[in-house]
């Protein structure tokens, strides 16, 4: 044997093909089903087998984001927003792996798919940002004709599915899935058909940023399959439809009216342009709470 191929290096080694695997639970389990399917790039040449999810995948992440809503939700905006920042250093140091998966899923040149991802990380941070400030600008004291202080303050909805877009895998991918767990909800993420894996790969920067297990559970395979029985779930509050065509999506709010979850509606996107509030907002509820006030004194002032 020679020395280069008992060192493992040199020209003659073979390339450890990656395993893409699908993220539930903080764990990076194979599909139930045992299946999987192609990956192919934007000229049809293969990538890699992703995980074909089943139902059962399916409702094993509903449980696990269940699992994880309480403690997700009752942690501070501000300890949130450095989770989130952490998962942004993480993916800069893993920038160049999302521009190379980017482009092949994209079609673009290596600049662009670079812009691209530079500008996902940039959204993750203004995201991150967010998490303390937002309910500052929903919520609020509410005057009140009597001796009542009145405030409503935003709560989160619970646990969402996310239907990622097809058309921007890594870009789009972050603008639906930031705002969701910025706001205190736990994810089902459905991965763009055609384009997962850099959903998948998502999943193993959140296993690595102190994202508790369970918060995002990233599902791989073919989208109506999936979302048919996350739709219908009686224990998802909401689902984000950005990934679903008119007739799916249709579908798909039908069967969520079943436990009144709030549907998130598909709508062009230009994934480039500010943002906004608008998905911070799209998965919150509003708890409004009367309290009495009181005297101070003989004088009777109140406070």
């Amino acid at each position: 044997m020679s020395k280069e191929s008992s060192n493992g290096s040199g020209a003659g080694r073979l390339g450890v093909l990656k395993t893409y695997k699908l993220y539930v639970g903080g764990r990076f389990p194979r599909s139930e089903s045992g299946r999987v399917y192609e990956v192919t790039d934007s000229k049809g040449a293969w990538l890699a087998n992703a995980p074909l999810s089943s139902r059962k995948d399916a409702r094993d992440a509903v449980v696990a984001a269940r699992k994880a809503f309480g403690g997700w939700s009752g942690a501070t905006a501000y300890n949130r927003g450095q989770i989130l920042y952490r998962v942004a250093e993480m993916l800069e140091g893993r920038r160049d792996q999302f521009v190379r998966e980017v482009a092949d899923a994209e079609g673009l040149s290596k600049p662009k798919a670079a812009a691209a991802v530079d500008a996902a990380v940039d959204r993750w941070v203004w995201y991150a940002g967010w998490t303390d400030k937002i309910a500052q600008t929903v919520g609020g004291a509410n005057p009140v004709a009597g001796p009542f202080f009145n405030l409503s303050t935003p709560e989160p909805t619970g646990v969402v599915t996310v239907l990622a877009p097809r058309d921007s895998s890594f870009l789009g991918l972050v603008s639906v899935v930031a705002p969701v767990i910025a706001t205190g909800n736990t994810a089902v993420v459905v991965a763009s058909e055609d384009a997962p894996l850099p959903a998948l790969s998502l999943g193993e920067v959140l296993a690595t940023s102190d994202l508790p297990g369970g918060v995002v559970n990233v599902l791989s395979g073919r989208t109506a399959e999936i979302a048919a029985p996350l739709a219908a779930h009686q224990d998802v509050n909401g689902i984000d439809l950005t990934g679903a065509d008119a007739s799916l999506a249709k579908e798909l709010e039908i069967a969520a009216a079943d436990n009144l979850k709030r549907v998130l509606r598909p709508h062009t996107t230009d994934w480039w342009s500010d943002p906004g509030t608008r998905r911070l907002t799209a998965f919150l509820e509003t708890k409004t709470v009367w309290h009495p006030t009181g005297s101070l004194g003989a004088s009777g002032s109140s406070y």
